[in-house]
């Protein structure tokens, strides 16, 4: 049966019902994703995005044998890192645990960095620029980049936009801080259309997608997978991308506290990532399905979602941080951050690319 877009939206963004396992790879807590016509109108998304979606099972017979392990807390969006890690066997022998938190979109992720809540996890470089002007102490410990074709503004299959500049005195949806609302940025800024033109609309994705479907927002701008389900299932159109616009780089980021007290673990993961994205970009149908089996999306969407992502590790140098800084500057000219950000000393370069 086919989902409807707004329910795969849901099944990304919230974990309603959840059903926890510890594995003998040590890995902890598979949520199964549940929606229902209550959920599709989401009166307890927001709550529940709110405390941070996310809980560690220690019902398991094999926790017992797991207690004395470290624990390393992961934040990941859409399951994406579990999903590539899982699929290139890269979970198997841990010698420490870790705990899984899911997250819609970056923003909650920054804010559970911020809060100490994860010790690690995925952002990209808008979110990383928002959390830190917010004042997270967090570093950058690892990077890749990728082909900006998901980061996209999508309409409608309907509307009668076409490209950046017809989004003059329109309604954009996105998440505040995040790589689209960059995106949106970026594009309006080179189509020489002000930002006192279009009015931004700031929501979590789930939330979005229903009001583009509804016809409150013109236009969303937006990341995958939620990009690959709407162009699969609503036959929503891409008006303007990232490429050319966005710098590509995504981070793995850590707190303070995490570099300084759990940096054995922390070398660990960040190894076991690159060497799984390594091995993942010639594998993109593997990682979809077992991403599909976590997670329950569409396997021809995460399809699409690898293949045109080509996510690969990079090593964080001067041009990283170079790019890092224009990110940070287009922000602050946008009034996104008040104040200026020098990222220089948001990187750790200590951990070095396997």
């Amino acid at each position: 049966m086919r989902l409807p877009y707004t329910e795969a939206c849901l099944i990304v963004a919230a974990n309603f019902h959840r059903m926890h396992r510890v594995s003998a790879d040590m890995t902890i807590t598979r949520f199964s994703f549940a929606v229902s016509s209550a959920v599709r109108r989401a009166s307890w998304f927001r709550p529940v995005v709110a405390s941070l979606l996310a809980v560690c099972a220690t019902s398991s017979p094999v926790c017992a044998y797991a207690a004395d392990l470290p624990v390393l807390k992961v934040g990941d969006q859409s399951l994406q890192t579990r999903g590539i890690l899982e699929a290139s066997g890269q979970l198997k022998d841990l010698p420490y645990q870790i705990e899984w938190f899911n997250f819609p979109a970056a923003q909650p992720l920054g804010e559970a960095l911020n809060a100490g809540a994860v010790d690690v996890g995925g952002l990209g470089d808008a979110p990383l620029v928002f959390a830190l002007a917010a004042g997270a102490r967090v570093r950058a410990v690892a990077a890749t980049r990728s082909t900006p074709l998901d980061l996209a503004i999508v309409v409608g299959a309907d509307s009668p936009l076409n490209d950046a500049a017809s989004l003059k005195g329109k309604r954009i949806a996105t998440t505040r801080g995040s790589i689209g609302h960059y995106l949106a940025l970026a594009a309006l800024k080179k189509a020489n259309v002000p930002l006192a033109d279009v009015t931004f609309v700031f929501l979590a994705p789930a939330d979005a997608k229903a009001a583009l479907a509804s016809g409150s927002v013109d236009a969303w701008s937006v990341w995958d997978p939620y990009t690959a389900l709407g162009e699969a299932r609503d036959h929503d159109r891409i008006i303007a991308n990232g490429v050319g616009l966005s710098e590509g780089l995504s981070y793995q980021v850590a707190t303070e506290r995490a570099i300084a007290d759990k940096r054995a673990q922390l070398a660990d993961f960040l190894r076991r990532v690159a060497v799984g994205q390594r091995w993942a970009l010639s594998h993109p149908d593997e990682v979809a399905a077992m991403q599909s089996r976590v997670t329950g999306l569409p396997t021809d969407v995460l399809k699409t979602v690898y293949r045109r992502g080509q996510v690969h590790p990079v090593a964080i140098d001067d041009s990283v941080v170079a790019a890092q800084q224009r990110t940070a500057d287009t922000y602050e000219a946008a009034n996104v951050i008040r104040a200026h950000l020098d990222v220089r000393t948001s990187f750790d370069r200590s951990f070095p690319l396997p």
